[in-house]
């Protein structure tokens, strides 16, 4: 059956000589592996720069759901982050949300409000023409909460630890070792309870931004414990330090 839906691009591999399969989150459907076909000969292989990690397409697709992987019938472009692509520390970040994305995003079911939060997100990052090194932990911060894990806001100074199991802040800390220590947890107070812009405002060195991600991203293994390692973690390192 031909259906429409907004898409945007995870990332792509080859398929026979001439095709992708590009990985897709789409509004209406959840998470589909996509076929393009003649991708990568000559005459189509221009169009291959659309199918980049954090590119938005409106596409048909030919869905079957008997079928693993889904056809494209046509695209057109909803907005290409051209910026992003341009600015090397902007891509080293759409790498990251790509492979985070692509570890986290597993099922078929829409949820039409995660789909419109990343949509956002890559525009918003696109248009930054500054103060955007703790973009992707905000990103994080932000994601948490439609993956069923949002953090609790500390609601008092003197709950100085963020505890990574439960997901809230606490005076003292807790009898096991997943937890972050004062500095880390007052940082991640402020992002848990920020935007993208007041996010842009905390003052981190490049070394305490790379603390604070890795602490993120050890809250998201705990509570998807599938998660894959997150091989970008290391470019950003040297990236924003």
């Amino acid at each position: 059956m031909l259906q429409k839906t907004k898409g945007i691009i995870l990332h792509q591999i080859k398929y026979t000589d001439s095709g992708i399969i590009a990985q897709v989150y789409t509004r209406e459907f959840g998470r589909r592996p996509v076929l393009i076909r003649g991708m990568r000969n000559k005459k189509a292989g221009k169009h291959n720069i659309f199918f980049q990690p954090m590119s938005i397409l409106d596409m048909v697709l030919y869905i079957k759901e008997s079928r693993e992987v889904q056809m494209l019938k046509e695209f057109s472009v909803y907005f290409a982050p051209a910026d992003i692509y341009a600015n090397v520390k902007k891509v080293s970040i759409a790498v990251f949300l790509s492979e985070i994305l692509s570890s986290v995003l597993k099922e078929e079911t829409p949820n039409e409000g995660l789909f419109d939060f990343i949509e956002g997100s890559v525009i918003y990052l696109d248009s930054c023409t500054s103060g955007y090194s703790n973009f992707h932990i905000s990103f994080l911060a932000g994601l948490c909460s439609y993956l069923g894990f949002e953090p609790a806001k500390r609601s008092d100074a003197g709950e100085r630890y963020f505890d990574l199991v439960n997901g809230v802040f606490v005076p003292s800390p807790p009898p096991h070792n997943s937890f972050a220590e004062e500095n880390i947890s007052d940082v991640l107070a402020g992002f848990f309870t920020g935007s993208f812009d007041s996010a842009a405002r905390i003052p981190l060195t490049g070394s305490m931004r790379d603390e604070v991600l890795r602490t993120l991203i050890r809250y998201f293994s705990i509570h998807l414990p599938g998660l894959k390692k997150i091989n970008s973690l290391e470019v950003l390192k040297d990236i924003f330090t």
